[in-house]
């Protein structure tokens, strides 16, 4: 149940090793969802700070750890033709070294402080998150405001280069010099417009690398860096009272970056059959990715087509299997559905046996395809479907660490948290009509993109010759507001220098137990709980369950 509150909560907290207290930024808490009966929440405080920061808060005491995330609105769909890849060299950037964090350090601080990291990007949006023993918590406040608002004059040029260099390895080593690398590439080239955000991958392109210089990337960081454009959720073992003056202290001050206004939907229109191809030095088979539009994430067609996805492709049973791969028609066949925040796609993707055409690929995913027609959906193709996805939704929360992302991601891209109870309920009530309309909708009589991957000298197994080229003509960069950006400070009252000391040494509460027949069984009886030392082990922590 959601309570809307708009009260004004002013905290106030003292630094360790102070006797005043200190007034910082106020918190505006604006929600508060808690479990009603036998609804699915994950229960949590929203709240907004002056700067625009939204902070989501999460009590879970099951075990002293704590999952800190911070995702920003920002993925390679704000960047531009001739300047990719900058959202995805930046999260490199962000573990170079801030102001007050040394060269190289957030790893080793998270690490030795027991807990684990890491970064990720995507096309619509870039996160950073660490599980940490929750006396640490502190700390890693301290770590993400510093780089959130103290970033830029850490920024060098050798970074810059050491951290441009690993970026084009990992392209090399991720896409370019692996058997198929560059099939998604042709693939978003070929059925997005040009300039369309979608139309090239997060890592970008090598001369785009080359040639971005560090001004480029610090303008990047001024637009789309700012607490406004951020959310931080935080959960696990936590005092929310405490936690909200800690991000008051440490992100408040932080200032208001500019305005981001979150951006339309843009499904792109495909009005004939298009075919490219391109020879892959090192493929041993050929492949074939066939793909169709569809809708952008948290349509009410994606769970029908999600369903789809899991009847035509995806696993033993499924229609291409049966149809292809268990009759040996085909070495691999699969389907799946893509949502993301802009559009989406249907791909379906086979690799023959040696010696057999793509072209012959194309008229037996055609012969499959029919052969689900004449079939239908059926109650049990229904059944698995929701058990299956019921399943994995409801595992996903058994870790912090899920509840977590789960949150950001819905804060993020919604507007709304509480959205894991809608989002059951729009898979739990597909039907087999729902099938069938989607795909008569979105596959059936509609116009592929269509790709044919094939090794050296084997090109003659293409589909069909190459009939789509790019057009370049009628494209206006947008002006996404780089002019004039500056670099604000944030300003304290307190020593930003000094990194937070460790929390007391959190307990963990073992499950009584007692011993029948050489077996332990758990029960209800006294047992003295155990403490353990975090910053004895570099990189994890025990954690005592049943």
């Amino acid at each position: 149940m959601r309570q809307k509150l708009l009260l004004l909560t002013a905290f106030t907290v003292c630094s360790y090793g102070t006797t005043q207290a200190q007034a910082y930024p106020k918190a505006k808490l604006v929600e508060k969802v808690v479990r009603q009966g036998d609804e699915l929440v994950i229960p949590y405080e929203k709240y907004i700070y002056p700067n625009g920061l939204t902070l989501i808060l999460h009590e879970d005491h099951s075990d002293p750890v704590v999952h800190v995330d911070v995702t920003y609105h920002v993925g390679s769909a704000r960047e531009e033709i001739g300047k990719s890849g900058f959202a995805h060299f930046f999260e490199h950037m962000m573990f170079q070294g801030s102001d007050n964090v040394g060269d190289e350090q957030h790893f080793k601080i998270v690490t030795e402080s027991g807990g684990n990291l890491n970064g990720t990007t995507n096309q619509d949006r870039t996160n950073y998150f660490q599980t940490v023993p929750s006396n640490q918590l502190e700390k890693m406040l301290w770590l993400e405001a510093d780089r959130m608002g103290f970033l830029l004059d850490a920024v060098t040029q050798q970074k810059f280069e050491i951290q441009r260099e690993t970026v084009k390895n990992e392209r090399g080593e991720r896409v370019d010099n692996v058997p198929y690398g560059l099939a998604f590439e042709a693939l978003s080239k070929t059925l997005y417009p040009y300039g369309h955000p979608y139309s090239w991958l997060t890592i970008g392109y090598i001369e785009d690398l080359n040639r971005v210089n560090v001004d480029d990337l610090k303008n990047f960081f001024l637009r789309w860096y700012g607490p406004n454009n951020a959310v931080l959720t935080v959960g696990g073992d936590i005092d929310v009272k405490q936690v909200t003056e800690w991000v008051g202290k440490y992100f408040g001050s932080i200032p208001r970056g500019p305005e981001v206004k979150n951006m339309a939907p843009m499904v792109p229109e495909v009005s004939k059959h298009r075919f490219v191809s391109y020879t892959d030095n090192y493929a041993r088979l050929p492949m074939m990715m066939r793909a169709y539009p569809t809708v952008p994430n948290y349509h009410p067609d994606m769970a029908a087509l999600a369903c789809l996805a899991q009847i035509l492709g995806q696993g033993n049973n499924s229609i291409l299997y049966q149809q292809l791969t268990k009759k040996q028609l085909a070495l691999q066949a699969g389907g799946f559905s893509v949502l993301s925040e802009l559009s989406g796609m249907f791909v379906f993707q086979t690799i023959p046996y040696p010696g057999k055409s793509l072209a012959n690929m194309y008229h037996l995913l055609d012969n499959a395809l029919d052969s689900f027609e004449a079939r239908g959906v059926t109650d049990d193709d229904i059944a698995k479907f929701k058990g299956g996805y019921e399943s994995q939704l409801i595992n996903g929360l058994q870790s912090v660490s899920g509840k977590v992302s789960q949150l950001a991601a819905f804060q993020t891209f919604t507007g709304n948290p509480n959205m894991i109870g809608k989002l059951m309920g729009m898979y739990q009530s597909v039907t087999k009509a729902d099938v069938m309309r989607v795909y008569n909708k979105y596959i059936k009589h509609q116009h592929p993109v269509t790709v044919s991957v094939v090794p050296k000298n084997q090109e003659a197994l293409v589909v069909g010759e190459n009939n789509f080229k790019v057009d370049e003509s009628g494209y206006v960069a947008p002006d996404y507001g780089y002019d004039g950006l500056t670099y604000n400070k944030a300003k304290d009252n307190f020593d930003r220098s000094k990194m937070p000391p460790n929390g007391p040494n959190p307990v963990v509460k073992v499950p009584a137990y007692w011993k029948k027949n050489g077996q332990m069984v758990s029960k209800s009886l006294g047992l003295k709980t155990q403490r353990f030392q975090p910053l004895r082990c570099r990189s994890a922590f025990l954690v005592v369950t049943c």
